[in-house]
């Protein structure tokens, strides 16, 4: 059976964390901030966490991990 390719896609967007964790950047960073209160700003530099029933999904598609 061959190897399973990367989905560099799902690479470049999630990481894996050592305690199996599947985290992204949290979305609608890079214009239009300037609008923002505050709290927004400051909420939108922590990364997300996936719901649980989309990691197994982006598992799936990083073999590594």
């Amino acid at each position: 059976m061959p190897k399973i390719k990367t989905r560099k896609a799902v690479t470049k967007r999630f990481t894996v964390t050592k305690k199996k964790k599947v985290i992204k950047r949290t979305g609608g960073q890079d214009h239009f901030n300037a609008r923002e209160s505050g709290n927004t700003k400051r909420n939108k530099r922590r990364d997300s966490q996936i719901a649980k029933a989309d990691q197994k999904n982006i598992k799936k598609f990083i073999p590594y991990a």
